[in-house]
């Protein structure tokens, strides 16, 4: 995936008005000197304005806040890949996903009844509110690619530096709006060798037998990530 075409990105929307930073996994991986897989922006445009700034893009989770901005022909045909479907296509296959880059608008979530959807999304205008919904505070941080400037609200690059794998805020809570989290939390720890936070790991087990309620599909993944990631 191209870090040249997510930093242009920023830069555009920035440019537009707009706050826009590179966030979550590939933020801990370049923070790790890895290569991340793919890169994730989170911005406080709205998914409208980010259909406007760039026309040709997928809105596959709009409701969520979320975009997909395909990689230019040029740079996938240097890839030696084509992409074939329009830009109103709603789904995406994993592999077409990759050769996008995933723009978020700031948001809180409210509620999930489902154990992995928020009943709620609202939007925001505030980066420090939009990390305190996700997963782990290594996952937390956000960077400005034109300045280099790290965001941490979570305490994410303490716990990159220890070793640690903790949930952000309340444990419980980030399991339990997505039980899948806990499998999660395992990969990372055995992915990078780090260890689980005693707080998260008490969560885990607690809420251990839950994780029979999400899908099978979703567990086979997991698992299969966990067993073929490298170190």
């Amino acid at each position: 995936m191209s870090k040249s075409f997510a930093i242009s990105i920023v830069r555009t929307l920035r440019d537009q008005g707009h706050q826009a930073y590179l966030v979550g996994g590939c933020v801990r991986d370049l923070l790790l000197k890895r290569e991340p897989a793919d890169y994730d922006i989170a911005t406080d445009a709205t998914p409208d304005d980010v259909v406007r700034i760039f026309p040709e893009t997928y809105a596959v989770g709009a409701q969520f806040g979320v975009v997909l901005v395909p990689l230019p022909e040029s740079e996938r045909a240097a890839m030696g890949e084509g992409q074939e479907a329009d830009a109103e296509q709603h789904a995406l296959s994993g592999h077409q996903h990759k050769l996008c880059i995933e723009v978020a608008t700031f948001r809180c979530d409210v509620g999930y009844s489902d154990g992995r959807h928020p009943d709620e999304v609202r939007f925001s205008r505030d980066p420090k509110e939009d990390v305190q919904r996700r997963d782990f505070t290594i996952n937390g941080l956000l960077l400005d690619p034109l300045s280099d400037e790290v965001l941490d609200f979570v305490g994410g690059e303490n716990d990159l530096n220890a070793g640690i794998i903790r949930a952000i805020g309340n444990p419980e809570l980030r399991f339990s709006e997505d039980k899948l989290r806990m499998l999660r939390a395992v990969r990372f720890a055995a992915r990078f060798e780090y260890q689980i936070d005693s707080a998260t790991f008490e969560a885990i087990r607690k809420l251990a037998a839950q994780i029979h309620q999400v899908s099978r599909e979703r567990v086979r993944d997991e698992l299969t990530r966990m067993l073929t990631e490298g170190h």
